[in-house]
């Protein structure tokens, strides 16, 4: 088994792990991930916004 490999799977088994037994702190993790992405989402449309206007 390649080194890619071994890291993917021990990668899903730690998430699938974080989900079974801690799902408020996983819910949370996506939670602030989501938050993230909408927040630089927002940055870059404001951004091409005002460099239209």
């Amino acid at each position: 088994m390649t080194l890619k490999k071994t890291l993917t799977f021990a990668a899903w088994a730690f998430v699938i792990y974080f989900v079974a037994f801690r799902p408020d702190a996983a819910a949370n993790v996506v939670r602030g991930i989501g938050g993230l992405i909408a927040t630089v989402g927002r940055g870059f449309g404001d951004f091409f916004s005002r460099l239209v206007t």
